[in-house]
């Protein structure tokens, strides 16, 4: 977990573009605002609970007023694969009571998570901000980590409920390709083939091809160039390393390769996403 806090957001809470790594959960109590991307626009509003999951691209506006609970945290998992890989969209559901008394006993149990930093790139350090709350998790008791845990699982599990996650997650995926899918995100900075994959499944690479393409909507290739870019946005949000290191982390062969596929599936050269991060950071 990064982040919990309650906040009273006024215009100035204006953000375009934002992508991050981690994910947003909101709950309103007074005010309203919206969140909007491509696909979706959702009105935030008193009664509800929100998610922006990590790496959805995403609009945040408040006209006049917006008293929001808010909490930030990381996805880890064991093979990589996000539960919400097939669906990164914005989602917001009915607060029950059980939600609400869930935000509120967050930010009982973890005091002192908010922002309170300078919105100043400049002064803005992320590798000191996310090592410095990587430690105050470590500082947590087992009593207070294994709550905080259940308590981002219980609200987590709140949208898998939800009718539009339900309708994405009801295609069954067979598990060779299921199975693809985790190398792949295993083992993003070793070459990946096509060929290599199929051999795997024991497949014929054309075969293997459109399996892939069918369950996962996207062709091997352009579903490994994702998850490439995905993680090297990632380490350009959370890390200082020059490009050609992150490049080179996500398996990418050279610098001018990396840019052109960074820049064909964000829209943003690499040094645009990593002023744009900095600056968005401060959006709650």
């Amino acid at each position: 977990m990064l982040h919990v806090d309650h906040v009273q957001l006024s215009k100035r809470w204006n953000y375009k573009s934002v992508i991050s790594p981690y994910y947003r959960l909101y709950y309103i109590d007074e005010g309203e605002g919206l969140l909007s991307n491509a696909g979706d626009k959702l009105k935030l509003e008193a009664g509800y609970i929100y998610i922006i999951p990590s790496y959805t691209l995403c609009n945040l506006y408040c006209p006049e007023y917006l008293s929001q609970y808010f909490i930030q945290f990381f996805e880890e998992s064991p093979d990589g694969m996000s539960l919400f890989h097939h669906n990164r969209a914005l989602m917001k559901v009915s607060a029950t009571e059980m939600d609400i008394a869930h935000f509120k006993r967050l930010l009982d149990i973890n005091p002192g998570r908010g922002i309170n930093r300078s919105d100043n790139p400049k002064v803005y350090e992320k590798n000191a901000y996310y090592r410095e709350y990587q430690e105050l998790n470590n500082r947590q008791t087992m009593a207070v980590y294994l709550e905080t845990q259940g308590i981002l699982l219980q609200l987590v599990a709140r949208f898998l409920e939800s009718r539009q996650f339900e309708a994405m997650a009801s295609r069954v995926i067979p598990q060779k390709v299921l199975d693809a899918m985790s190398y792949i995100q295993l083992n993003l900075h070793q070459p990946l083939t096509i060929a290599h994959l199929a051999q795997r499944a024991n497949q014929h690479a054309d075969y293997f091809s459109r399996q892939f393409l069918q369950f996962t909507g996207e062709r091997p290739l352009a579903y490994i160039h994702s998850k490439r870019i995905e993680r090297a946005q990632y380490l350009i949000s959370t890390t200082d390393l020059p490009y050609v290191s992150i490049a080179s982390e996500t398996g990418f062969d050279n610098l001018p390769h990396f840019s052109k596929v960074f820049k064909k599936i964000t829209s943003l050269t690499p040094g645009q996403f990593r002023k744009q991060s900095q600056q968005g950071h401060i959006a709650h």
